[in-house]
């Protein structure tokens, strides 16, 4: 959701320190212990602080690269299901363990099930992470017209209309209409605006290894109705829970709520 390259620091980060404490394990603190004639020669500053931070950057390595990785919501494209500073956790194993940096999968654990809220690397720009809702599958024709989606011909089940009113980004009050959306085997809620217009109808077929994504907050959300598909490659997992929320003070009532 930034351009900063966590991976990449936390990676570099934990194998200095790993090989800096390695190095001196095997060549230097033989020597300090002879010389000292003891088990508690001095030992270096740069070399203490390598032994402590090392066990701690591989913890949380590890933990980020193949369980989960936390991750805040900046835009309101997936309004009602995630707010504006939701803070959420992604599942990693969920699509495949990837390694880090690279992105190679190296063990394949499943693939994305229409209705999931997937977390990606945005195809334009993979510096970017962003989370849609998983429409379509490959293979599938997609359509979006009159504010519905169809999937291979079938209009996907839409129940429920009433208003809903919520501030966007910049304390704008947006006016919408709130519905229940089935896709797959999830029913979410789904917000559109009766008023908008935009570029956003048409009829795709995803390619093979990829993804249609759209957002919840339909009228709002930049998603594969603009840009396409989704590489399988750009995939990071699947959103599961919100473990905080804080946008000028914490919401306490969606801590520990399930993504549906």
């Amino acid at each position: 959701m930034d351009n900063l390259n966590f991976p990449l620091i936390l990676v570099i980060a934990t194998a200095v320190t790993g090989v800096i404490w390695l190095i001196d394990a095997l060549a230097f603190a033989p020597r300090r212990r002879a010389a000292a004639r003891s088990d508690e020669g001095d030992e270096p500053l740069l070399v203490e602080y390598a032994r402590s931070f090392f066990p701690v950057l591989l913890v949380v390595l590890v933990l980020r690269s193949f369980l989960f990785e936390p991750f805040r919501i900046p835009s309101g494209s997936m309004i009602p299901t995630l707010l504006v500073g939701d803070f959420i956790l992604v599942n990693k194993f969920s699509y495949g363990l990837r390694l880090p940096v690279t992105n190679t999968e190296i063990l394949e654990t499943g693939r994305p099930e229409r209705g999931d809220v997937a977390v990606f690397r945005f195809p334009r720009d993979p510096s970017k992470d962003y989370i849609k809702r998983v429409a379509g599958l490959p293979g599938d024709v997609v359509t979006y017209r009159d504010k519905r989606l169809t999937i291979n011909g079938e209009p996907v089940e839409l129940s429920g209309a009433e208003p809903y009113v919520y501030q966007d980004e910049s304390d704008r009050t947006i006016n919408a209409v709130l519905s229940q959306e089935m896709l797959g085997e999830a029913t979410h809620d789904l917000l559109v605006l009766p008023d908008a217009r935009g570029g956003s109808e048409g009829e795709w077929t995803v390619p093979d290894g990829h993804y249609f994504m759209v957002g919840d907050n339909r009228d709002k959300s930049n998603d594969s109705r603009y840009w396409n598909f989704v590489p399988e490659a750009n995939l990071v997992g699947r959103a599961t829970r919100i473990w905080m929320h804080w946008n000028g003070g914490i919401d306490w009532s969606r801590l520990g709520d399930r993504i549906r």
